[in-house]
């Protein structure tokens, strides 16, 4: 049986998840608008195509963003985080 602590602890991080969630979707939002509208002042200021160096940049932004709402990192993901941490903690078992 799980105690009202516990609950209220699992209730608290799926809410910051949630937060976190809402706080990226907000900002993709944001961006989609942005580009658009950075889109249409491009094909109304002339011919050089400048619109995709903030869109581009804002971008690795949201891709960065996305990654840490949603926990996904190819190079160091959950599997990388537990072998270093059981590293660690033999390498401290060893010394002490």
């Amino acid at each position: 049986m799980e105690t009202y602590n516990s609950n209220t602890e699992r209730y608290q991080r799926a809410k910051q998840r949630v937060e976190k969630m809402k706080g990226f979707y907000t900002h993709l939002v944001i961006y989609l608008i942005f580009s658009a509208f950075f889109i249409f002042l491009n094909f109304r200021s002339g011919n050089f195509p400048w619109a995709i160096f903030p869109i581009v940049g804002w971008g690795i932004g949201i891709m960065g963003h996305a990654t840490e709402t949603f926990g996904w990192n190819p190079f160091f993901g959950r599997q990388w985080e537990e072998r270093k941490i059981k590293e660690i903690m033999e390498k401290d078992r060893q010394l002490f």
